[in-house]
Parts: C-alpha cells; sequence; structure tokens
C-alpha cells in the first residue's frame, strides 16, 4: 500500500511544478495587459476582448469535452499509448470543425454586436481552436501519465512566447490582428513542447482506444460550457444593453486581471483527478479520502491573496493599465473573490468525476446560467459595469458552496470549516491593509510581495501548511523533467 504522505506530496510537487510554469501567466499576462491597453487603446483593446470571448469559449468547451475524461482513463489504465492516438484524433477532428463553425458564425455574431470589423478578426482567431484542442489533449496524457513537470515546462514556454510574440507583431503595426497571431504563434510553440514528450500519431490509422471517453465526457461537457457561459456572459450582456465598446474593453480588462487566480485552478485540478485516479486503482480510499480534504483546503487558501489584491486593486490598475481605465478598480476588486470561486468549482466538477459522479455538475451549472442572465438584466442597467461584475461573482460564490455540499455527499468529506475561518481571518486583515497601505507606481509590487509572505507566514503559524512538507516536494520537482519520467515511456 502506498504511504499516505506520498501522494499527498506527489501531488503537492506536482502542483508546484505547474504553478510555476502557468504562474508565468500573470507577470507575461499583465506585461501583456498593460502594453495593449496602452498601445490599442479603449476601443482597440474592447475589439480584442469581444474577439477573445467567442474563441475562449469555444476552446475551453472542446477542453471541457474532453480534458477531465482523458486525465480520468489515462490515470486509470496507467500507460497513455494505447489511448493517446485515439484522444488525439477526437480533439483534432472536433477542434478543426469548431474552427470552422466559428468561421461560419462570425459575421452574423458581429452584426449582431454592431462591430462589422470584428468578423475578421474572429476569423484569423479561429486557427487558434484546433491547436488549443490537440494541446490540451497533450496535456491530458502528460498529466495522467504523471509527467508534472514536463506540463509545466510547457506552459512557461507558451506564455513566455505569448509575450514575445504580441509585444513584436503589434510593435511592428499589426494592432488587433498582431495581438491575434503573437497569441496563435504561443499555441503553436506550446504543441511543439509538449510533443518533446508525448508524440501520438496525428495521421494515418490508430486504435480507437477511447469508447469510456464518453461516459465522462457528456456530463463535463454539458456542466463546464455552462459555467463559461456565466464567466462570459457579463461581456456580451453589456454590450447588448447598450455599454460601449470602450467600456466593454475597461471591464474586460480588469476580468484579465482577475484571471490570475484560476493559473491555480489549472495547476490543481487535473493533478487532483489524475492523483485520485491512482489511488482509487490502488485500492487506498484513505489517501484518497486525503486528497479530497487537500484539494478543498488548497482552493480556501487562495483567499487571502484575491483580498490583498483586491485592496489594491486601485493601484494594480493605476499601474498596468493607466489612469483611462481608473473605473475599473471596483469591477477588478469585486471580481476576485469570483475567481476563487471559479476555482472551487472547477476543483469540485474533478472530485465529482473521480467519484465517478460526473453527471452531478450539470444541474449546479444550468441552476446558475439563468440566475447570473436575469441578475446582468436587472443590475447592468443600474450600476452598468459594477453590477455585472456583481453578478458575476455572486453566482460564481453561490454555485461553490453548492460544490462543496455536493463533494461532501459524494466523498463523506466535510468541507474545510477551519480552514476557512483561517483563511477569512487573513483575508480581512490584508485587505485592510492593502487599502491603507499607500503605495504608488511600481511600489504597489512590492506591497503586494510583502503581504503575500504575511500570508504564507500566516498560514504557517496557524498550523494550516508544514514547513516539512515542502522540502520532500521541492526535491521532487527539482530533477530534470525527461520522457522517461512517464507512465508507459519507452
Amino acid at each position: 500500500m502506498t504511504a499516505p504522505g506520498r501522494p499527498r506530496l506527489h501531488l503537492l510537487g506536482g502542483a508546484v511544478s505547474i504553478v510555476l510554469g502557468e504562474g508565468l501567466f500573470f507577470p507575461t499576462g499583465l506585461l501583456t495587459v498593460a502594453f495593449l491597453t496602452r498601445r490599442l487603446g479603449p476601443e482597440g483593446y474592447g475589439l480584442l476582448v469581444l474577439a477573445m470571448a467567442p474563441v475562449l469559449w469555444v476552446e475551453w468547451s472542446i477542453a471541457a469535452l474532453f480534458a477531465r475524461a482523458t486525465v480520468k482513463l489515462t490515470g486509470d489504465a496507467g500507460d497513455w499509448r494505447p489511448l493517446g492516438a485515439g484522444i488525439v484524433r477526437v480533439h483534432l477532428v472536433i477542434g478543426a470543425a469548431a474552427a470552422a463553425l466559428l468561421a461560419l458564425a462570425a459575421g452574423p455574431l458581429a452584426a449582431l454586436l454592431g462591430e462589422p470589423a470584428l468578423a475578421g478578426y474572429l476569423r484569423l482567431f479561429s486557427l487558434d481552436v484546433p491547436l488549443l484542442a490537440l494541446i490540451h489533449a497533450h496535456r491530458g496524457l502528460l498529466v495522467g501519465a504523471g509527467g508534472y513537470r514536463q506540463r509545466g515546462l510547457a506552459s512557461a514556454c507558451r506564455w513566455t512566447a505569448r509575450l514575445l510574440l504580441i509585444v513584436t507583431l503589434v510593435g511592428l503595426g499589426l494592432s488587433v490582428e498582431g495581438a491575434i497571431l503573437g497569441s496563435i504563434g504561443a499555441s503553436l510553440v506550446e504543441l511543439a513542447v509538449l510533443r518533446g514528450y508525448v508524440r501520438p500519431p496525428l495521421l494515418g490509422r490508430a486504435p480507437m482506444a477511447v469508447a469510456g471517453l464518453w461516459t465522462y465526457a457528456t456530463p463535463l461537457f454539458l456542466s463546464t460550457v455552462s459555467l463559461r457561459l456565466v464567466d462570459r456572459l457579463d461581456l456580451f450582456m453589456l454590450r447588448l444593453l447598450g455599454v460601449g465598446v470602450d467600456g466593454v474593453g475597461a471591464y474586460g480588462a480588469a476580468q484579465n486581471l482577475a484571471l490570475a487566480p484560476r493559473v491555480f485552478s489549472l495547476a490543481l485540478s487535473s493533478l487532483v483527478l489524475a492523483s485520485l485516479s491512482h489511488a482509487q486503482r490502488a485500492g487506498d480510499h484513505r489517501v484518497a479520502a486525503g486528497l479530497v480534504r487537500d484539494a478543498q483546503r488548497a482552493t480556501v487558501v487562495l483567499l487571502p491573496l484575491a483580498a490583498t489584491a483586491a485592496g489594491a486593486a486601485p493601484e494594480i490598475v493605476s499601474l498596468l493599465l493607466g489612469p483611462v481605465y481608473a473605473a475599473s478598480a471596483g469591477t477588478l476588486a469585486v471580481l476576485l473573490p469570483g475567481a476563487v470561486a471559479a476555482v472551487s468549482l472547477s476543483v469540485t466538477a474533478v472530485l465529482l468525476t473521480a467519484a465517478g459522479r460526473p453527471g452531478w455538475t450539470v444541474p449546479l451549472a444550468w441552476a446558475m446560467l439563468p440566475l447570473a442572465g436575469a441578475g446582468h438584466l436587472l443590475a447592468i442597467p443600474r450600476a452598468g459595469p459594477l453590477g455585472a461584475a456583481i453578478v458575476t461573482s455572486g453566482c460564481t460564490l453561490l454555485g461553490a458552496a453548492a460544490g462543496m455540499w455536493l463533494v461532501r455527499r459524494a466523498w463523506a468529506v466535510a468541507p474545510p470549516a477551519a480552514t476557512a475561518v483561517r483563511s477569512l481571518a487573513l483575508a480581512a486583515g490584508t485587505y485592510l491593509v492593502a487599502a491603507a497601505w499607500p503605495t504608488p507606481g511600481v511600489w504597489v509590487l512590492l506591497k503586494l510581495a510583502a503581504l503575500a509572505g504575511a500570508v504564507a507566514v500566516g498560514f504557517v503559524l496557524l498550523g494550516e501548511v508544514r514547513l516539512g512538507d515542502l522540502l520532500p516536494a521541492w526535491r521532487a520537482i527539482a530533477r530534470r523533467p525527461g520522457l522517461g519520467d512517464l507512465a508507459g515511456s519507452d
């Protein structure tokens, strides 16, 4: 039997590896947003945001259809090779079909939103859809096979390439098209790195050993697509209810800044699913229950960091976006708690999938969507972008609470109440300090770093984090990643 601490340390080490890679999204993404908002202006950036929204929704829909199912099946099997060719083939076919449909819908969607230029941007951006579909397939195979460090390295290459390509192409005068081409180029870079580790054939005949894929794919697709609609509904409702494209651009800029907690979601969700699959395959139910508790705790401890950023929102917006976007500060502060709740919802879907109950997420997601729609209809005419942010965060927080109740039913593991109390106490303190401590210009970065360090020390002093667990996890990720680390590799 596996030692109780080993899978949890393996999970922690894997999470750190992927957070280090995906975490580059935060500095590179902030620099990208700061560059684009100034270079494109509110109107140009608003068009980019409107072009990104449907493309990201399609890409995340494909990921919702297969990503977690891929990790689950690969983790259960322990060998990615018999599944790899079929899984990659399915992703490629559906990605290409989705890109074609998006290109066809570009004209009508641009007409609906009253922005004719949007059609060309959408058709160009649709080229990214099959690339990201292939990326999600390779990511799932890597994580399911235990290639956490390789997954982190690929993400690091993506975010670095994205920043460099966008700055270069937009700087050459390509404007919105340059930003889109930079994103597509970054996808090509990540795909090349991933295929350096796993190379299932893209063409030719291959065994389609993926019958179980649809068992998990269908309910996860329905729920995740609905949740992504909740995330992006605010942008379209703002435009449809009369907010100008510059206002949508300002809201989109705040929304992009609030994506930072979701980097942790990308690291945690697939890792938890793979680790739980391995524990269940070994029949170690005690370890599985411990992993469920740790996964829920990990989402709750993000609250103080989100509260710190919310308290410093005016300074963050001023530094990164400029004075033109000053009104986005309140929107950012409201969106941040909802971003943490979205991480919790993502983890909930993973835990229910590992428990063999992926369909439980469907009614939860479907209940949130009309609630968000009705809320926007009431709030946006009265409070504008701030009302949209309140509705989005409020619906997501309610969904996260309901999700924890579902996890308790599925796993008989209680939500981490003690962790929540400690996190809320630290969140209140850091929010007040961040809001009351004036730090103009780049000094806000020092404030954020200092308060993040204070949060870490607070969790250690409160007994939430044990220092003894961190050194073994660091040793686990310090080795050079190689193909030989993967289950089923040659």
